[in-house]
């Protein structure tokens, strides 16, 4: 069961969102945009050669990490093959007010597509709503998409509030504060609100969809370190940016951890820029060994392996995350890695929510979705079944049984 409520978790699962909305007809810009979890630069972007400053401490919550500790190995109720739809056993809601036949209309008010883990995302959910279309349960979606800006989105939720028609409301908040009272009007017209991806300070919505969380990344990623290295060792950390929510509690958690077990750990600011990773892991080799490499996201993890190589170095015991990239790098060499994930097919479960929303089936107060990392075992399997994806995609995109796989997915063609 939860032990937390709603408003208390909201801003774990809130991803900030990243710095520009490249096109996703523009491959390049779709491998090199940054991850999902980083807010655009100019809110606090930091790079450089120096060490992160030290304050983890205030960013660090006992209760909420031991419940994201526990949730790691929580039963999910549902079929394990439809991971979109499972859920941890809470509260539910009742959505029997909302029953109805069929077609409705919903409205989308995204916080943008600007980095390759949303554009996955987004072409996974315009292929869920083609299968929701058919079967007549969504006659559109009007989507409007706030390019990373709280002020932009505010207006799109009162727009919709006030012009769209809607039948009901998916909001994915650009940021947590600012978008409350904005999510609280859309609550506030007696149409169901479904939010997911990142959280809100109200528990109005009738679900907020998300998976587990960053401390729970940040504990499967310094578990596995720490397994895998011994005492005294020094680990890298590489993080995007400061002052991030899920940023901040994923490296709160592995550096508790690390302090926990004798892991030497220095973090870094990146920006997600290889060429300062690649600065930053240089210049540690030069002054001693690294043994190990851990990122708070895996955008760059390609260019700290190419670090190692360029010093003719040993590779690190190290963490990334789900993307390709890493995936298919991580085979190449050998190295003794982990991929975690901060699950992508989540896109899907909006709609799908909807759909039981208008059948008046109960949901989920807060669906927390499963989110397991890739190990060494599975790693093959994944990348054999997302063989042509793109450097960008992200292997937990949850999409296989839907039209247009793999295709669209492949050319990162949005309908």
């Amino acid at each position: 069961m939860l032990t937390a409520p709603l408003a208390a978790v909201a801003a774990l699962a809130m991803l900030a969102a990243c710095s520009t909305d490249e096109s996703l007809d523009d491959p390049s810009a779709a491998e090199s945009a940054e991850d999902p979890a980083a807010p655009p630069a100019d809110e606090g972007e930091a790079t450089g050669e120096e060490p992160a400053a030290e304050g983890s401490d205030e960013w660090f919550d006992q209760a909420v990490y031991d419940t994201e500790y526990e949730q790691r190995s929580a039963t999910f109720e549902g079929d394990a093959a439809q991971p979109y739809l499972q859920y941890i056993d809470g509260p539910m809601t009742d959505t029997s007010e909302y029953a109805a036949e069929g077609p409705h209309k919903v409205c989308f008010s995204n916080a943008s597509i600007s980095n390759p883990w949303r554009q996955t995302g987004w072409i996974t959910m315009n292929e869920q709503l083609k299968v929701l279309q058919e079967s007549g349960v969504i006659s559109e979606m009007e989507t409007r998409d706030a390019q990373d800006d709280d002020n932009t989105q505010i207006a799109d939720i009162d727009y919709f509030i006030n012009e769209g028609n809607c039948d009901a409301f998916v909001i994915s908040p650009s940021s947590t504060a600012a978008l409350t009272p904005a999510v609280e009007r859309a609550c506030d017209t007696g149409l169901p609100v479904v939010v997911f991806d990142r959280g809100v300070e109200t528990d109005c919505a009738t679900t907020f969809i998300h998976p587990i969380g960053g401390y729970a990344w940040g504990i499967d990623t310094a578990e596995f370190l720490v397994e895998n290295l011994q005492e005294g060792d020094k680990v890298v950390a590489l993080r995007i940016l400061p002052g991030v929510d899920v940023l901040e509690h994923r490296w709160a958690a592995a550096e508790k951890i690390f302090s926990e077990n004798g892991i030497e750990a220095v973090d870094y600011f990146t920006g997600a820029d290889p060429t300062e990773i690649k600065k930053i892991i240089s210049d540690e080799l030069a002054t001693g060994d690294v043994q190990g490499v851990w990122m708070d996201a895996g955008d760059g993890a390609v260019a700290a392996i190419e670090a190692f190589e360029d010093a003719g170095a040993d590779y690190p015991v190290m963490t990334g995350e789900d993307e390709m990239s890493f995936l298919r790098k991580w085979d190449e060499t050998g190295l003794t890695g982990l991929a975690p994930v901060y699950s992508n097919f989540q896109w899907r479960t909006p709609l799908l929510a909807i759909e039981k929303i208008f059948a008046g089936e109960e949901i989920p107060t807060e669906w927390v979705l499963p989110q397991s990392p890739i190990t060494e075992e599975e790693r093959g399997d994944f990348l054999a079944a997302n063989e042509g994806m793109p450097d960008g995609h992200y292997a937990k995109f949850g999409g296989e049984d839907l039209p247009g796989y793999p295709q669209v997915w492949q050319e990162r063609v949005i309908p």
